[in-house]
């Protein structure tokens, strides 16, 4: 119900606009198109800022000694919680995001692999094996071992 209402405010709008004499405006052909892409990014702003202000003027700001102690999954902690962390973590890290990045070329790259030139093809396959050459690379250093 509440689609058919919006379905009928931006189709209404869209015939006014259409209406005009100056229909091949450049601008006028631009609302009409992008009416409804417009109207959802304004009704996403107002309600995310209405959101925002909300939480922010609701929410409880008192501090107790409980709220302000150290946390450790339910642990007191064990010791200075600023101790230095092992450079693997941010290692293992950085090549999650690469490899993540990895599939994120792949996945368009697979959706239209029957239409894309043998270039295009042959430039993936070369992306595809700088990759694997990387990781193999890493492998053989023991960026990924645990020891």
């Amino acid at each position: 119900m509440v689609d058919r209402k919006i379905v009928n405010f931006v189709s209404h709008w869209n015939c006014k606009f259409e209406s005009y004499s100056f229909h091949h405006n450049y601008f006028s052909m631009f609302l009409c198109n992008y009416f409804s892409i417009f109207l959802f990014l304004v009704f996403s702003i107002v309600l995310s800022t209405i959101i925002f202000f909300l939480s922010f003027f609701v929410s409880s700001k008192l501090d107790d000694a409980e709220k302000l102690t150290a946390y450790e999954c339910g642990f007191n902690p064990f010791s200075d919680s600023r101790s230095e962390f092992d450079v693997k973590f941010y290692i293992v890290a950085i090549l999650f995001i690469i490899f993540d990045l990895e599939i994120s070329f792949l996945f368009p790259f697979s959706v239209c692999l029957n239409t894309i030139s043998s270039v295009s093809y042959y430039c993936m396959l070369i992306f595809l094996f700088a990759l694997t050459v990387g990781f193999l690379y890493e492998w053989k250093r023991g960026a990924l071992d645990w020891d």
